[in-house]
């Protein structure tokens, strides 16, 4: 029987907690009587023992604060600004956390902030500092020229592991590079380009596409993406496909035919249902670090949805081991046509690293490239002056029908510029953290500043290329225009040449994205087969559920919030709320 999570989280913590009451109680009734000054009355024995705990936390806090200044001192740099709070512990800050995640804007509130403190700020958050920034040469401090002293922390690995196991987006030291070094070779040229399967999964979401307009309704871009990526990495990774399109696509809730069992209880259905569960979830346990198993008191919320994910994968785990075993008994190294799961059978016969492993690669490759094909189909629908610009290339490098090759998506350089403006509003993973080891500083960004001190086992050191990427110091006065030509003239030598790592959608350094590539092909390979046979792409208000609409008052806030048309929400990577409902119109290019 597993123990509920909140009992484990109490059981952790209560003995420090409660220490601080114990040795008072016990200090209270046994040195008085020794220094013959009596016994104290048991009421101001207990009343002082409960105020032990909130004068030890003030004190600790106190001293703490005080180790931190000397510390910052002693090196000639100064403590970062702190976010005001109005209430003790980081209440306030971390009820605002929860409030953008769940309903606002990504990254409002740390706008705000910025707005305030600048691109560098801490928070207390629970008494613990956490620090975010959005400047690229810290940023880059934390990917790559001290990448040894910053790693994901056991309480970002315990917080993930209900979901990520131990796989290489929930690892540190060994066992990451471990992982790494298993996934590497399964990403090069010959692999990513082989657009065979995407062109297999392609023809389907067409067909499906077809369909749906010739019955009259809109489609859910969003869904469809997401099927037609995870389609193609069950396929690269176990050479069969969960073939999640069977199920069909989803219909209007205004429609009749909306919420049909037969789509409901679909497998793949169930598989894509808890695939998604499962991360909003996780996501919801970042705001409330290391207290959120008191939120999952009695049952882990995320361990049933893995369990369903894991009950596809589990056979044909079982069925490779089967014939790893009958390789090594004929004497064979190496299987034919082999596969990521073959890889990974013949390095480990430990099912949970090998499903640990699949799961993780298996989250990259769906959901972020999902992302960018969902918001890249978005600006479609926003922009009818580049689909015209887009279909104009696809016409002269590829043709109205032929299949792109690796050296056709090469040659388009258009629509790379489009897939990148894409990626720098949109960037599939908005936000993310780190855990300093040691105690550093940063240097100043502007002459004549002192360095910025970090301290050690700072458990968040947060940074948003989400929000990097919208700076106009960085990318100019128009960096809130969506604007692929930015990629393409002049700008490039002026704001990314100069400094490349303003623009991180697939990360950096030692855990820079392995599928970069592979992403960027299957983007590419999906929109010129999709601008090859549709055009004026729209969207559909009539069809999103009121719910997931933007709120009016946005239309009264700065920036791209003011004019979004639909809600963007993030669970391990950032998706339009209620899914994104287009129509478009049936064309091949002539």
């Amino acid at each position: 029987m597993e123990i509920p999570p909140g009992f484990v989280y109490l059981a952790e913590t209560l003995p420090f907690v409660l220490l601080p009451c114990v040795l008072t109680h016990v200090f209270l009734a046994g040195i008085p009587p020794l220094l013959d000054l009596g016994l104290l009355p048991w009421r101001i024995r207990v009343l002082a023992a409960l105020m032990a705990l909130p004068a030890s936390v003030v004190l600790g806090y106190i001293s703490s604060e005080c180790q931190r200044a000397r510390a910052a001192a002693s090196r000639g740099a100064v403590q970062m600004p702190v976010v005001y709070d109005r209430l003790p512990g980081g209440l306030s800050v971390l009820a605002a956390l929860r409030k953008s995640f769940a309903t606002g804007y990504p990254g409002d509130c740390f706008q705000e902030w910025c707005d305030k403190y600048g691109y560098t700020f801490m928070t207390k958050v629970l008494f613990e500092p956490q620090i975010t920034t959005f400047e690229p040469k810290y940023i880059k401090t934390i990917l790559a020229t001290e990448f040894d002293n910053y790693w994901k922390g056991s309480n970002d690995t315990y917080r993930g592991q209900s979901l990520l196991g131990f796989g290489v987006f929930n690892s540190d030291g060994d066992m990451w590079r471990f992982h790494r070094n298993l996934a590497r070779p399964f990403f090069s040229r010959e692999r990513i380009s082989d657009f065979t399967t995407f062109d297999k999964h392609a023809h389907k979401a067409i067909a499906h596409i077809r369909n749906r307009l010739a019955e009259g309704h809109p489609i859910d871009l969003q869904d469809l993406v997401a099927r037609f990526t995870l389609d193609s990495a069950t396929e690269f990774l176990f050479n069969r496909s969960v073939d999640s399109m069977s199920a069909g696509l989803p219909y209007p809730q205004s429609s009749l035919l909306a919420d049909s069992l037969s789509f409901l209880n679909h497998p793949s259905t169930t598989f894509v249902r808890s695939f998604l569960a499962s991360q909003i979830l996780t996501r919801k346990r970042i705001p409330l670090e290391n207290i959120w198993p008191l939120m999952e008191f009695w049952k882990d919320k995320v361990k049933p949805h893995r369990k369903i994910i894991d009950e596809y994968i589990e056979p044909l785990l079982n069925e490779e081991l089967e014939k790893q075993k009958a390789r090594e008994r004929d004497g064979k190294l190496e299987g034919e046509d082999e596969t990521f799961l073959t890889h990974l059978v013949h390095a480990t016969d430990n099912k949970k690293v090998i499903r640990d492993s699949i799961f993780n690669i298996l989250i990259a490759g769906r959901d972020t490239t999902a992302a960018a094909l969902t918001f890249g189909v978005y600006m479609l629908a926003e922009h009818p002056g580049i689909v015209e610009r887009l279909r104009k290339e696809i016409l002269i490098i590829v043709g109205s029908s032929k299949m792109p090759t690796y050296d056709d998506i090469r040659d388009m350089k258009y629509l790379r510029a489009f897939i990148n403006e894409t990626l720098r509003l949109y960037p599939p993973v908005a936000f993310l953290s780190r855990t300093s080891k040691n105690a550093t500083t940063w240097p100043p960004i502007k002459p004549g500043e002192k360095p910025l001190y970090v301290p050690p086992r700072t458990r968040r050191c947060r940074y948003s290329v989400f929000l990097m990427h919208r700076r106009t110091d960085l990318w100019g006065p128009d960096a809130l225009e969506f604007n692929p030509d930015r990629f393409l003239d002049e700008r490039v030598q002026k704001y990314l040449t100069p400094n490349p790592f303003i623009f991180l959608p697939f990360n950096a350094g030692p855990r820079i994205c392995l599928g970069q590539q592979f992403a960027y092909h299957e983007i590419s390979f999906f929109l010129v087969r999709l601008l090859q046979n549709f055009s004026a792409f729209s969207l559909a208000p009539d069809a999103q559920p009121e719910s997931t609409k933007p709120p009016p008052n946005w239309r009264d806030l700065k920036g791209t919030q003011a004019t979004e048309k639909i809600t963007l929400g993030i669970h391990l990577n950032m998706y339009a709320k209620g899914g994104l409902w287009v129509r478009m119109n049936e064309s091949t290019l002539e």
